[in-house]
């Protein structure tokens, strides 16, 4: 396509002709309004000097009869340039007066008329078009007093002249002015356009230009930046998984086989077959877990729980989970506590929220246990604070903690240190609840506890 047919395909230059095309008929109809006010005008004026003019005459007619009136009438006719004077008698013959000619002359009626005669001066006739009056003076004397409208038809030459100049010279700075818009509009299209086949092309780095003069055009880029490095990230964190799902996965489903080929080969009772099933089974049921644990990440990181969302009173959720986890930490040891709870509505779904709470409290029995005597009780608190606009629920405890240098990092998938490999997990956990705090617009903090691990999970109140 060449460079016109793209310029003319533009959304700016079309839309540039439209505001030229409006603006054109704008001033036609602004300088057809000025044209009739001003004839108009010139109507007015110009009937009330012909009706001053025959009264003048008419008094010198009523002052000195005829020939008074036929002299005054060649005297004016030399001195007023563009008047029309004539003076009939009864049987219509002219007395006096500068018209040569008037066409049907004969046939007028009194009053107003416009209509072209045959006007003499320096002994030269030309064809003249006028406005007149006829009145009839006693006796029947017909006088006839008008002007000529050479000034009108002078007046409309030249607004017609303007009128077609200024709609050429509209047009022409129009288009040059739209060509220069769309260009300029082009421009940074054609740089988007160039940096998205680049991408396409499988540039993943590339994104799109910003050129800092904060339009529209580096509004759009920015965000479509901000999409391309989510996408990124997106798609980063799936090569991750990819990778860690067959790390992760590979030794359990190890282990199954070698607990099913062992079985075949040793068990020789009911009971060895038994015992070697419910074994695959621990291990598979292993294996759902981390898959689910997957499978709500996804759905929580794409948003498709918000259909389900709702207010949601956290205190509960809080309250309930802490009386259901308190068993199993006197079971591993420890002791659970409940401190303040306040009542907080949030916007929310009701049973991942419950989750990121049990993950979290579930992280604090498996981890929580202090390293020795000297770093304190071995127990396990949970809370809930009001901050702001917002709702913090916090769950601490007095064990080994995360380095600062790793807090980031075991939000990722599948993520877990090496004093914590012995244990029972698959390192979904935090990112589990990072990825619900995001859904609900809220985050996640790992703190130190001095000793131990304080994990805040924050979320926004609901306002009704």
């Amino acid at each position: 396509m060449t460079g016109f047919g793209k310029l003319i395909r533009t959304t700016a230059f079309r839309l540039v002709i439209t505001y030229l095309l409006a603006f054109v008929i704008f001033a036609g109809l602004l300088v057809g309004y000025i044209a009739w006010n001003a004839r108009r005008v010139m109507e007015g004026q110009l009937n009330e000097t012909i009706e001053t003019e025959i009264n003048s005459l008419a008094e010198q007619y009523r002052q000195g009869g005829p020939r008074r009136l036929a002299a005054v009438i060649e005297r004016r006719a030399r001195q007023a340039r563009g008047f029309i004077y004539v003076l009939t008698d009864p049987r219509g013959e002219m007395i006096a007066g500068n018209a040569v000619e008037i066409a049907t002359m004969r046939d007028l009626l009194p009053g107003w008329h416009e209509l072209s005669y045959t006007r003499s001066e320096d002994q030269m006739t030309e064809r003249v078009f006028a406005k007149l009056r006829l009145f009839v003076l006693p006796n029947n004397f017909r006088l006839v007093v008008g002007h000529d409208l050479d000034d009108r038809t002078r007046m409309r030459q030249v607004l017609r002249q303007a009128m077609l100049a200024s709609v050429l010279l509209a047009l022409l700075l129009g288009l040059i002015g739209a060509r220069v818009i769309s260009r300029r509009v082009l421009r940074p299209v054609e740089d988007m356009t160039d940096a998205a086949s680049r991408i396409m092309a499988g540039n993943l780095a590339e994104r799109l230009p910003v050129r800092g003069v904060g339009d529209e055009f580096d509004r759009l880029a920015l965000h479509l930046n901000l999409m391309l490095n989510r996408i990124g990230e997106l798609m980063t964190g799936l090569r991750e998984v990819s990778d860690n799902i067959a790390h992760d996965l590979r030794t359990p489903l190890t282990r199954i086989r070698a607990a099913s080929e062992e079985a075949l080969r040793t068990a020789r009772t009911p009971e060895d077959m038994k015992l070697a099933l419910e074994r695959t089974i621990e291990e598979s049921d292993g294996l759902i877990k981390i898959f689910n644990a997957l499978l709500m990440i996804a759905r929580a990181e794409a948003g498709s729980a918000s259909g389900t969302l709702g207010e949601v009173e956290m205190s509960e959720i809080v309250a309930d989970l802490a009386e259901m986890y308190e068993p199993v930490a006197e079971e591993a040891g420890l002791s659970l506590s409940l401190g303040d709870n306040p009542r907080a509505i949030v916007w929310g779904n009701r049973e991942l929220l419950g989750q990121a709470v049990a993950n979290l409290i579930d992280n604090a029995v498996k981890y929580g246990r202090p390293a020795d005597a000297t770093s304190g009780p071995a127990a396990i608190s949970i809370s809930a604070r009001l901050v702001g606009e917002g709702l913090e629920v916090v769950v601490a405890d007095r064990g080994e903690g995360i380095p600062e240098a790793e807090r980031d990092r075991v939000l990722d998938r599948f993520v877990r240190l090496e004093k914590s490999r012995a244990l029972p997990g698959s390192g979904l956990g935090l990112s589990l609840v990072a990825a619900i705090a995001r859904l609900h617009h809220g985050d996640i903090r790992l703190e130190d506890n001095k000793p131990g691990l304080r994990v805040v999970f924050r979320l926004p109140l609901h306002t009704s």
